[in-house]
């Protein structure tokens, strides 16, 4: 049963055309088709934070899409009696579970993972898992750097496997709407694109070195990341404040709104000319460890002249437009502009005042047929990637690798720039600087043996 099932969603399904296992499919529909009832074993890797998150969406949607969260795995074993409990609580089998990834890209009964690690991790897991055969669905950013993007979307393309980056707007209906919106001339030609961060943050303190604490496999953790000694200030969660495993919050809440920029904009390749400028104002830096800004405005040029600007404020700030938005989106057309909060959206026509369009004046479009499959409340973009590993079509996912590299890349090319202090100037076709050697350099990183993403993967 388990080779049948294995061989049925890693074999017979690559290259299926023409079946759209979607979110609008009814349940007779759904099932009618060859294979629609195997079920599919999750192990999710990372459980804290964002990955504790992945654990309740996969049990969520355990009778809804068929599948069972088989395994957990953190580098840190203390997580595990709590995520077991929630899982547990929640009506489900106890998962299994394991410290060290490998051991699950070498179960022949996992066929796909989620990954939630830091983003110094997300490529190579992401590779590895390819490489076993396993579909993957992993978080943003997709990659720690533009080397990692491009191996990526080489991998999955070359093991046939269904790979999902984990920005979830675009499985949100009314952003999907308010793109279309876009796309169609709803505010003339979109010429600017702007993504808010605005996550006041404080500091986390400075500590001094010392032993990992027992239970956390520390050299696993450090993974492709230059070694250093532990130091609780570096570790969980503070990772994202240091260029060795995190790409600030720029890089951290920053993707979503990137991604739903360049969407706006339609751009499908990578901008000519990058530049940013910020700083760390507020927090005293001998007394935090942190090295990414916490202020930071990033403005991107594309071939057409087109432009995406992106601001990351964090400290104390007011909100801006009409929807109050601190984290979210404007666009700005050659006939008006639109503001995205969210799940809500307005358009303006020109210098009109009220709004002219927008997710508050759509009628509902929930089907009324009672064996509908909607997944359940937050769990859309996950459920996509399940219909995907069904339907066998990459085309079927709503952020396939290359589309989530694009997006990484974007906030990754705007810290190359701030740190270098510079206007870059970057040719996409060949992924490098243009007579930047020193800015090429930091298109990739020395990895440790042996966690190395490869260059032929």
């Amino acid at each position: 049963m388990t080779t049948r099932r294995r061989e049925f969603i890693r074999k017979s399904l690559v290259g299926t055309t023409g079946v759209a296992v979607g979110l609008s499919f009814s349940a007779k529909s759904y099932a009618s088709i060859i294979g629609a009832n195997e079920r599919i074993n999750i192990g999710v890797i990372g459980i804290r934070g964002q990955g504790n998150g992945h654990i309740k969406k996969w049990v969520q949607l355990t009778e809804n899409r068929n599948v069972w969260l088989r395994t957990i795995c953190d580098v840190d074993e203390n997580l595990f009696a709590e995520r077991i409990k929630t899982v547990v609580d929640a009506g489900h089998q106890a998962p299994k579970t394991e410290w060290d990834m490998r051991r699950l890209f070498d179960d022949p009964d996992i066929d796909a993972v989620s990954i939630a690690t830091p983003n110094h991790w997300h490529a190579l897991a992401t590779i590895w898992a390819a490489q076993a055969g396993k579909h993957v669905y992993v978080e943003k950013p997709s990659n720690h750097n533009v080397f990692e993007g491009r191996q990526m979307v080489e991998a999955a393309a070359k093991y046939k496997v269904r790979v999902q980056v984990g920005f979830q707007n675009r499985s949100i209906a009314n952003v999907r709407k308010a793109i279309e919106f876009l796309h169609q001339g709803g505010i003339g030609d979109v010429y600017m694109a702007k993504g808010n961060c605005y996550k006041p943050r404080d500091s986390f303190g400075i500590a001094e070195d010392s032993d990992p604490p027992e239970g956390l496999h520390y050299d696993m953790w450090l993974g492709p990341a230059t070694y250093r000694p532990y130091n609780e200030k570096r570790g969980h969660y503070n990772w994202h404040w240091h260029w060795n495993t995190g790409n600030g919050d720029t890089g951290n809440q920053g993707p979503h709104q990137f991604d739903i920029a360049r969407w706006g904009l339609n751009k499908n390749q990578h901008p000519v000319t990058i530049v940013s400028a910020g700083g760390i104002f507020g927090i005293d830096p001998k007394e935090c460890s942190q090295e990414t800004p916490n202020t930071q405005t990033s403005l991107f040029t594309y071939e057409d002249g087109k432009i995406l600007e992106f601001e990351t404020r964090g400290r104390y700030t007011n909100s801006e437009s009409s929807l109050n938005i601190r984290i979210g989106n404007m666009f700005y057309g050659t006939e008006g502009y639109m503001e995205i909060n969210g799940s809500t959206w307005k358009a303006f026509r020109q210098r009109e005042k009220e709004p002219f369009a927008g997710s508050s004046m759509e009628t509902s479009e929930t089907p009324t047929d009672p064996t509908f499959m909607a997944a359940p409340g937050g769990a859309e973009h996950y459920a996509n990637f399940v219909d995907t590993i069904r339907s066998g079509n990459d085309q079927d996912l709503h952020c396939p690798t290359i589309e989530g590299v694009l997006s990484s890349d974007l906030p990754i090319l705007a810290n190359l720039a701030y740190r270098l202090n510079r206007q870059l100037t970057f040719d996409g076709k060949q992924e490098k600087f243009i007579n930047d050697p020193q800015a090429n350099e930091m298109l990739t990183r020395k990895y440790r043996s042996p966690y190395v993403v490869p260059d032929a993967v």
